[in-house]
């Protein structure tokens, strides 16, 4: 079970232009290919900053007489790598507040661009497919849990697990896990367990688990 990286969901051959480029024929770009920023590479492809809409509106209100994208790019570029998770591409999207990052290898050469639109693309995740890596993955391989014990159904990315556990403690688990999976908004946890390992006596009697609700999360650290 992993979470998708940078590289299963960027845009190769990206849209670039150079420290030259004037400002009209980057405005031209981002219109022509419906996107809200560029990366500024430099003669070796490596990324030396971005020029968003922000940075042109802000040129058209100054008076600095800036034409170049190298004059009106914001520097450094904050850039993501191609083996990072999808969850930490989002947290530094979120923390530098963009919308785009440039994706270079491993010796910070541009290899393509990944956006919050890309992203989303995660949440579109056909059910069954989810259904399949939370049955295989999660409760199989992870949790070591018979595929007949429990009742995975996937709609429109809500998760609703039905069945019984061995031990209470698992319950918590299963829903931590099959939240972290890519593409799930919710799990809903309709469970039983046969043993409260939780309690300072174990009860071997059937006993019904609170329902359990929670949003998708974020999973790895950054």
């Amino acid at each position: 079970m992993r979470h998708r990286s940078v590289a299963d969901l960027m845009t190769p051959n990206a849209v670039v232009v150079q420290p030259g480029t004037p400002f009209r024929e980057i405005a031209h770009l981002l219109e022509e290919y419906e996107i809200t920023a560029v990366p500024v590479i430099d003669e070796d492809e490596r990324p030396l900053g971005v020029v968003s809409e922000a940075d042109l509106l802000r040129r058209r209100t100054d008076k600095l007489g800036r034409t170049t994208a190298e004059a009106i790019m914001t520097s450094p570029a904050v850039v993501a790598r191609s083996e990072w998770n999808v969850v930490r591409a989002a947290r530094m999207m979120e923390e530098k507040k963009v919308k785009r990052l440039p994706v270079v290898d491993d010796s910070g050469r541009l290899i393509g661009v990944i956006s919050r639109r890309d992203l989303v693309q995660l949440f579109l995740r056909r059910d069954r497919a989810i259904q399949e890596e939370i049955l295989e993955d999660v409760l199989t391989r992870t949790l070591g849990v018979s595929p007949s014990a429990v009742t995975v159904d996937v709609v429109h990315g809500t998760v609703t697990l039905s069945g019984t556990l061995e031990r209470k403690s698992l319950v918590p688990i299963a829903v931590r896990l099959c939240e972290s999976v890519d593409g799930v908004v919710e799990v809903n946890a309709r469970l039983t367990f046969l043993q409260d390992d939780t309690a300072t006596q174990g009860r071997k009697t059937a006993e019904p688990a609170r329902p359990t609700r929670g949003l998708s999360s974020e999973g790895e650290g950054a």
